[in-house]
């Protein structure tokens, strides 16, 4: 397993659309680990393939315990979509590892249905769910049409967050080349 580098926004890759993937091996079973300890080094509950710079359809998601703790609710979705949203729009705070250290409240579906595959390849459903998981899906399904829940915000919340992240990247890249 490996922690891979959690790709930070504006980055282009995140606005790219990602490739349905057609190969169920041990490369997968591999990435779909090294996601979720990436994820877990980060403190997140879900991770998008483009977030580590893999264009490709595959979503990990671990929604914690009452605890707090992680590990028992692992997800892997392999090419998923999502087949209808449901109920109202609902206000939630989310954040993104991509974005780090920022959280703002954007609108989602109170429910949704999606399909995906698992690391077998076998077909599965997530019908009708809600709640934590719902808002999770619907944000890491996001990230796989190129999307990323700063665009939800509203125009000057959007530019600003821009700016702020498009420093935040120039710095970091200033820093490492400084070592």
């Amino acid at each position: 397993m490996a922690i891979r580098e959690v790709v930070i926004y504006p980055d282009e890759i995140l606005r790219r659309e990602n490739k349905t993937i057609t190969v169920f091996d041990d490369k997968l079973k591999e990435l779909s680990k090294d996601m979720f300890d990436t994820m877990y080094k980060n403190d997140g509950i879900g991770l998008a393939g483009p977030q580590i710079g893999v264009n490709e359809k595959i979503v990990v998601i671990d929604l914690p315990e009452e605890d707090g703790s992680q590990g028992n609710n692992q997800v892997v979705l392999i090419n998923p979509e999502i087949k209808k949203l449901e109920g109202d729009l609902i206000e939630s705070e989310e954040g993104c590892l991509s974005v780090p250290g920022y959280n703002d409240k954007v609108q989602r579906y109170e429910r949704c249905t999606v399909e995906y595959q698992d690391l077998e390849g076998n077909k599965q459903i997530f019908d009708n769910v809600d709640g934590l998981l719902a808002i999770c899906l619907q944000h890491e399904i996001d990230h796989l049409h190129g999307k990323v829940f700063v665009d939800k915000l509203s125009r000057l919340k959007r530019e600003r967050v821009h700016k702020k992240y498009a420093k935040y990247v120039k710095d970091l890249k200033a820093q490492k080349e400084g070592q």
